[in-house]
């Protein structure tokens, strides 16, 4: 079993930045990723990266997010700059032995942090 725990939501403007982390009891898993759920909308996959630091985003969010994890702290990250509204919503951390259960969201899976863009 892998607990996950996610901090650093908050509200924050548009074009603000935030940086969401991850504590995770366990950090080597082959995938993890950052998805997030607006209200009344499906769950949807914003970030991945394995366990080569291979990484791949969602086009919504490239070239404003960045996915990133500190294997010393058992730790991954999601910067999140040029905020818009339409990136609020709750944001999951997922962790995954195989890309397959990290792509479905199959994977472990915390309870997540809100961000709200206004």
């Amino acid at each position: 079993h892998v607990q996950l725990v996610e901090s650093g939501g908050g509200t924050v403007q548009a074009g603000g930045s935030l940086t969401l982390s991850c504590v995770a009891s366990r950090i080597n898993l082959y995938c993890m990723a950052w998805f997030r759920q607006a209200p009344g909308n499906e769950r949807e996959a914003v970030a991945f990266i394995d366990s080569e630091g291979g990484t791949t985003y969602a086009d919504s969010v490239k070239d404003r997010f960045t996915i990133s994890k500190d294997k010393a702290k058992n730790t991954l990250y999601l910067q999140m700059n040029s905020l818009k509204p339409v990136d609020t919503g709750r944001y999951y951390c997922v962790a995954a032995y195989t890309w397959h259960t990290c792509r479905d969201d199959q994977g472990y899976r915390g309870h997540g942090t809100q961000v709200t863009v206004s």
